[in-house]
């Protein structure tokens, strides 16, 4: 019989209590790193394409591949490196993740051909997808379950401070030191994020007799190709879709449903496809790539409504275009703290009912109503949205069993990606063609303020479609009550 246990004095709860925050605390804030790094490396390379065109004596056509090798690797990688961290364990893949970023990151400062940068810079993506994919997996194991918001939140601002972050800290380390220092200054913030990795994540449980789990090479394969297509499709052209997209599209159709059919006979599938019946998975995954694709017609279309329709000065545009990207930053934390006490449906709720007002907003927007009628409405939208990803990864990352964990994070950053890239092309088309002109950089005031208004009541209709299915998602996740059942 087991003698009954002393109870601990309040000196030593209070120790033992410190003890717990400490690696929480560490965790978090190697997990903040390694969110930072692959938010900082898709911002900052853009600033620099001048810069690169010239010295490499490349077009500026060729030069873009820099931005898009690295988006296509994480796009089409991103499922299959959660799904191989559940496997060998996610605390050593991830620490490969973060070494393959910082080598690729030099090999980038060190290549002296166009096409020998882009290899490297998809070798950087294969490292960022691997710390995008693992990161809020890392959270349920990490986190306590009451404090799951708030680190969901944290994550947030960390992927916001590196999106606004990248532009200015990459033209002043151009100014200084070359084009070259904006992959060299990866390699320090990704030695403390491995140190940090090392020290305070925990370390992979595997047991002795367990089975040896399966990858799926045919499945991995097919959507990595799958991913590949659709995101070529979407952005080759910039929104003007030719045969070449056409046929990538369709190619992209034809491996989706090879993908299901393998998927559906393999005996161990990459993803299990009976996992999107859940309700708050599948409704979680559908909502973030419509949100996301809101989000990114901010990007298109406010340079153009502010140069253009509001007649706005390059430096001036700039500083309106930083306050969104700010504004996030600064939302993400409390809006975690919102979640973990208010509930995760109720915030995403109401992340998704400011989101559709700020749309409304923009919408009907005036242009005599300058610069304040444009940043407002973007500063409810962007908050709003902060709030929904911190409520909708909260919801989705909540109740995954742990071998699973790093698949569905994977595809909760895959929906977030396809959204972007969808975004960036639909919704640059719809304006495009409101504004009925050839020539956008060209095109009269009126022509600008059309677009936009239009632009954002295609996206004003998204949100309701994602609020629809938010609450779709919620009413079937609930339990059906029965009063004559026991207890």
């Amino acid at each position: 019989m087991n003698s009954p246990s002393k109870p601990v004095p309040p000196s030593q709860q209070a120790t033992l209590a410190g003890a717990t925050k400490r690696p929480v605390r560490g965790a978090l804030a190697s997990l903040s790193l390694a969110m930072l790094l692959p938010a900082l490396g898709t911002s900052i390379a853009n600033v620099g394409l001048p810069d690169m065109a010239r010295a490499l004596h490349a077009p500026f056509q060729d030069v873009q591949w820099i931005v898009l090798a690295y988006l296509l690797a994480i796009t089409a990688l991103i499922v299959s490196v959660g799904r191989l961290g559940d496997m060998v364990g996610r605390r050593r893949l991830l620490l490969a993740g973060i070494a393959l970023f910082a080598v690729a990151s030099i090999l980038c400062a060190l290549a002296p051909s166009l096409w020998l940068l882009v290899a490297a810079r998809a070798l950087q993506g294969l490292g960022a997808s691997v710390m995008m994919a693992l990161t809020m997996a890392f959270v349920g194991s990490t986190v306590p379950k009451a404090q799951t918001g708030s680190a969901m939140g944290l994550l947030g601002t960390m992927s916001a401070v590196g999106t606004t972050l990248g532009p200015a800290l990459g033209g002043l380390l151009i100014a200084r030191f070359g084009w070259q220092a904006i992959f060299l200054v990866n390699v320090p913030l990704a030695g403390v994020a491995l140190l940090m990795a090392w020290r305070f994540l925990p370390a992979d449980q595997h047991s002795a007799h367990a089975k040896r789990p399966v990858f799926d090479h045919r499945g991995t394969l097919l959507l990595t190709l799958t991913l590949a297509a659709y995101a070529l499709a979407m952005t080759l052209g910039r929104g003007h879709f030719g045969m070449r997209n056409v046929a990538l599209l369709l190619a992209a159709c034809v491996g989706a449903a090879l993908f299901v059919y393998v998927e559906l006979k393999a005996p161990a599938p990459l993803i299990r496809l009976a996992m999107l019946r859940a309700p708050v998975l599948s409704a979680g995954l559908a909502t973030s790539m419509l949100v996301s694709t809101v989000m990114m017609s901010t990007l298109v279309v406010g340079p153009f409504y502010l140069a253009r329709g509001l007649g706005l000065g390059t430096a001036i545009t700039g500083m309106v275009l930083a306050a969104g990207p700010l504004v996030a930053a600064f939302c993400g934390v409390p809006s975690g703290w919102l979640v973990d006490r208010y509930g995760a449906q109720r915030m995403g709720g109401a992340g998704l009912c400011g989101a559709v007002s700020a749309c409304l907003a923009l919408t009907l927007l005036p242009a005599s109503l300058g610069i304040p009628g444009y940043v407002a409405p973007i500063m409810l939208l962007t908050s709003s949205y902060a709030l929904f990803q911190a409520a909708n990864n909260t919801a989705v990352m909540g109740d995954i069993v742990a071998d699973q964990r790093g698949v569905i994070s994977g595809m909760l950053n895959l929906s977030r990606n396809l959204g972007l890239v969808t975004g960036a092309s639909v919704m640059g088309a719809i304006f495009a063609a409101s504004a009925s002109a050839s020539d956008i950089a060209s095109a009269p005031p009126a022509a600008m303020i059309r677009g936009m208004h239009a632009t954002f009541a295609v996206a004003s209709a998204l949100i309701l479609a994602a609020l629809a299915i938010f609450a779709l998602g919620r009413t079937l996740a609930k339990p059906p009550t029965s009063s004559g059942d026991p207890a």
